[in-house]
């Protein structure tokens, strides 16, 4: 039964993080469900391995998420 449950449970979103040093190259990815704490860490699409020690590409790059929510509320008119 637990097995059943385990399926249908939702699962926890975990994300991408590469680490930069200051000259851009990456050092570092860890993949963890919130952003690490630290300096240097940038949000990432996906982990590639051939990236590590190289510098970043542009692209790779994910914008920073908002804190505030994105649900807004309604104004009366």
């Amino acid at each position: 039964m637990n097995f059943l449950r385990s399926l249908f449970a939702p699962r926890q979103q975990f994300r991408s993080f590469a680490l930069l040093d200051g000259q851009g190259r990456c050092r570092a990815f860890k993949h963890c469900p919130a952003a690490p704490v630290g300096d240097g860490w940038v949000e990432i699409q996906e982990i590639r391995l051939n990236w590590l020690h190289q510098v970043l590409p542009a692209s790779a790059r994910i914008s920073p998420r908002c804190a505030s929510s994105l649900v807004r509320p309604i104004l009366a008119t």
